[in-house]
């Protein structure tokens, strides 16, 4: 862990930098020069060189897709390989910031520089606004010494990047890292197809809940969109409608396709556990792979980095199954 001597800011859109409009707040640029101007008055204001660059489109993070994920870890790694800076603070819409922060977690494995997301619920500027309070603070997370990966600053919280969900739509502390239980197997080491070298290319995911009602024609629909990786929350522990043979069947006829289905739990702290009882151990048998204790962003992140990366399902059913950054493992 060391001090950041030449930050870059990756300014994405989001609230922290919006405007007014007509139509309602939407991003806008200039943000640069809002930012030098209140850091140059404010007390106690960090010391931190930096640079600003703003990634365009400007988002409201609503609108955030894989391309921009990937848009965003080019970016990264063309400021660190070629430009040089040894620190990354990106600026991002609220909505997705948990979504990017994961999938950047496993995008930028191997890269040996800490990236920090942060952004915030009021724009800069807004009465009472906690957004110069959350920018102050990542510079000052840089200034002290923050760890290489990726990780995201918010409400004075700093979080693991493939644990933190978006609790809160209106709350400053809209964010935490939930106890989830948490096991596995670390990986040794990562071979250059899983790191930041590795181009990828967007990828058709889907994620579908479990709920009383679920149908097998609901399922195959789904899939017959040419899904490659398939997220099923789970009730609890990993449960679902056990009895169903039509949809164990179709989950099946997925798997054999070379569809990836991951389980994951609808929980907040929750985490898949297919033995504890047999209505887990009949959707396992059916082909589902656990995501034990990950988040619904961490395994979405996980499952496109892989799969973009051009695994086939069985290649990324291994990987997916070892902790590469923490998401998995404490």
């Amino acid at each position: 862990m060391r001090a950041v001597k030449n930050l870059l800011v990756l300014y994405t859109g989001g609230t922290i930098g919006m405007l007014e409009t007509p139509q309602g707040l939407a991003p806008a640029g200039g943000f640069e020069t809002r930012m030098r101007a209140y850091l140059e008055t404010a007390v106690d204001a960090p010391q931190i060189a930096w640079q600003l660059r703003e990634l365009l489109p400007l988002l409201d993070s609503a609108n955030m897709q894989q391309a921009n994920w990937l848009a965003m870890c080019d970016a990264i790694v063309e400021a660190v390989k070629r430009d040089g800076h040894d620190g990354i603070l990106l600026l991002h819409g609220t909505d997705t910031l948990a979504y990017s922060a994961a999938a950047l977690s496993f995008l930028l494995l191997g890269l040996d520089v800490p990236v920090l997301l942060t952004g915030s619920m009021l724009p800069a500027g807004a009465p009472d606004s906690d957004a110069w309070d959350n920018l102050c603070g990542a510079l000052r997370q840089f200034e002290t010494g923050v760890p290489a990966g990726v990780q995201l600053y918010f409400a004075g919280q700093l979080l693991h990047g493939a644990r933190a969900s978006k609790l809160r739509s209106e709350a400053f502390d809209a964010f935490a890292a939930l106890p989830r239980h948490r096991e596995g197997q670390k990986a040794l080491e990562l071979p250059a197809v899983l790191t930041y070298c590795q181009p990828r290319i967007p990828v058709n995911l889907a994620v579908l809940p479990v709920f009383p009602g679920l149908q097998a024609v609901h399922l195959r629909a789904l899939l017959d969109t040419g899904v490659k990786g398939l997220l099923l929350e789970c009730y609890g522990s990993g449960t679902g409608p056990s009895d169903d043979e039509a949809l164990l069947a179709a989950v099946r006829e997925a798997c054999q396709r070379g569809v990836l289905v991951v389980a994951i739990s609808q929980c907040p702290q929750g985490s898949v556990m297919f033995d504890t009882y047999a209505a887990g151990s009949r959707l396992r048998d059916s082909g589902l792979v656990s995501a034990g204790g990950m988040t619904r962003e961490a395994a979405l992140g996980k499952l496109f980095a892989l799969l973009g990366a051009g695994l086939d399902a069985l290649t990324a059913q291994h990987w997916f199954a070892l902790d590469l950054c923490g998401e998995r493992v404490d």
